[in-house]
């Protein structure tokens, strides 16, 4: 069963600058990949400091009243970008 079947929230920590986002397991699913939650916390970077070292993440159920204060991160698009890469001859 995948955490988003059962009604987890996967939490997201930076140890560095102490900021905390929620997602929601089936988008963290969609762009990380069917990953544990150990691996989630080693593929992502904070956004607000850049930092990845500091990151730890858990999946956890939240109470009605948590979950009524929580503002969930969504996945709005997941855009591809085409960089270009020069060498000198």
């Amino acid at each position: 069963m995948h955490a988003h079947d059962a009604g987890q929230v996967a939490g997201v920590r930076c140890g560095h600058c102490n900021t905390r986002r929620f997602y929601k397991p089936a988008e963290l699913r969609e762009v990380i990949g069917n990953v544990t939650i150990d691996q989630v916390r080693k593929k992502i970077r904070c956004q607000q400091c850049g930092k990845r070292e500091w990151m730890s993440a858990e999946l956890f159920h939240a109470c009605g009243e948590e979950r009524q204060v929580m503002r969930f991160r969504r996945l709005k698009e997941i855009r591809w970008e085409r960089r270009v890469v020069w060498v000198d001859e």
